[in-house]
């Protein structure tokens, strides 16, 4: 069952992320509209600045749970891997639950910043691009790392259990 749920939870991932890609690809094209108008034509594109850092946040936050899946992220194991093996699942266990209990809260969060937003009519100073959605979207992306780190808490504690 936890295989099932862990490729769920993958292609969940690989959805996000290519929402990422999209992000990033807008932010290139928006950059190089603009540069080269700047450069050419002596002309800005009006809000470049506002749409580029809005989709440098989506790219960021859609791409951060494949990113975990892989193994992309810094990780410091030169001390633990010198422990025994069931204190490194300890060490494992309390992380990932740290981890799970940190980013539950970040969902929680900007859950609660959607709703501010929303109900204040934030939006961005130039194109005046409402914020909420990028709020809840972020919240989004942020559940398949609770889920990523939930199944390596699982996963964690049955190598507790094996030893």
């Amino acid at each position: 069952m936890l295989d099932k749920f862990e490729k769920f939870n993958r292609q969940l991932s690989s959805l996000c992320e290519w929402i990422g890609l999209m992000a990033m690809l807008v932010m290139m094209v928006i950059t190089c509209i603009d540069v080269v108008g700047a450069k050419v034509f002596q002309w800005r594109l009006f809000g470049a600045l506002d749409i580029v850092m809005l989709c440098q946040i989506v790219a960021i936050a859609f791409a951060a749970s494949m990113a975990l899946i892989l193994g992309r992220h810094i990780r410091v194991d030169f001390f633990i891997n010198r422990l025994p093996k069931r204190l490194q699942s300890v060490i494992n266990s309390l992380v990932f639950l740290i981890g799970l209990g940190l980013f539950s809260l970040i969902v929680w969060q900007l859950c609660v910043l959607g709703y501010s937003f929303q109900m204040y009519g934030e939006t961005s100073a130039t194109v005046r691009i409402p914020y909420y959605p990028f709020a809840y979207g972020i919240a989004f992306a942020s559940i398949p790392v609770c889920l990523i780190f939930l199944v390596e808490f699982l996963k964690s504690l049955g190598r507790i259990a094996q030893k």
